[in-house]
């Protein structure tokens, strides 16, 4: 059946990858991003040239967020099958050396754009006692690599939205999933940020060099002959998309989990004991 989906952040990387692919699945793809009349032209030409239909939407504005959910519902009768939750923004280098202003953007964008997007979609979804919320989080949200910690801890906080509108949302027909991705050679990496405050690097010594090391452990595994598929994110999301209600896993890794699998694997026990110790286990199933 065509479902109707919105994805955040599809000027490149797994999103631009997840609207091709799901369009190319037969679903109705309303394909999200910043200034695509602007520097994201060419991108959002492409995508229109499949088919798709492009919508302005900066996840760190509501204004932005109200208007371009009013025209896509303007256009679907008010119906939206699938929210995405993919747009990112990464910064990696030395904690320290990153601003308190840029670690307030990868939290506007990473976390509260989530915030941001599920509330402008969730009326239309919980009138029609159904839909699915997927939020794109990260392997770094379950285990941490040191120079990336900032980042982590915004994937951290999608984490804990993501299992809390689970529950919440359960009984009201809407699903929610966390898509966990590995590393992958996208724009997430090959365009982050740089720290903003530089000058403090050299008061860590050696320890400095280690994160241009990391980067560069990155590369040399993106160009390898072994260097991992983004597009595994995408048929990833098709699966999530074409599975039945109810029937879709809480989290999905894709990629190599560097242990993140195993730490869902020992915190689920451990929370489904908590919601069922506080008397919440009604909310643990999705109503279908």
């Amino acid at each position: 059946m065509q479902k109707t989906i919105l994805i955040t952040g599809t000027s490149n990387g797994f999103g631009k990858d997840a609207a091709l692919t799901l369009a190319a699945a037969g679903h109705r793809v309303f394909a999200t991003m910043r200034d695509s009349l602007g520097r994201n032209r060419e991108a959002a030409a492409a995508l229109q040239a499949k088919g798709i239909e492009v919508v302005e939407l900066d996840v760190k504005q509501n204004a932005s967020v109200d208007a371009a959910f009013a025209a896509v519902f303007e256009k679907t009768g008010g119906r939206l099958d699938v929210l995405i939750n993919n747009a990112g923004l990464m910064i990696q280098g030395i904690s320290e050396t990153i601003t308190a202003e840029q670690t307030r953007d990868m939290f506007d964008v990473n976390v509260f754009g989530i915030q941001r997007t599920t509330r402008a979609a969730l009326p239309a979804m919980r009138r029609a006692k159904t839909g699915l919320i997927v939020n794109i989080g990260s392997i770094l949200g379950r285990v941490t690599i040191p120079f990336v910690g900032l980042y982590g801890a915004t994937k951290h906080a999608v984490e804990a939205m993501t299992e809390s509108y689970r529950y919440e949302l359960s009984q009201l027909g809407v699903d929610v999933v966390l898509v966990q991705p590995s590393a992958y050679p996208t724009n997430l990496y090959s365009t982050h940020q740089d720290p903003a405050d530089a000058a403090r690097e050299p008061e860590y010594g050696e320890v400095a060099a280690v994160p241009k090391g990391f980067v560069a452990f990155l590369q040399s595994v993106f160009s390898g002959a072994d260097a991992p598929d983004p597009h595994d994110v995408a048929q990833a999301l098709v699966t999530l998309v074409e599975t039945p209600a109810g029937q879709r896993p809480e989290r999905v890794v894709v990629g190599n989990p560097f242990g993140a699998t195993d730490v869902n694997a020992v915190v689920k026990p451990i929370q489904g004991q908590l919601i069922e110790g506080i008397g919440m286990s009604g909310l643990a199933a999705l109503k279908v």
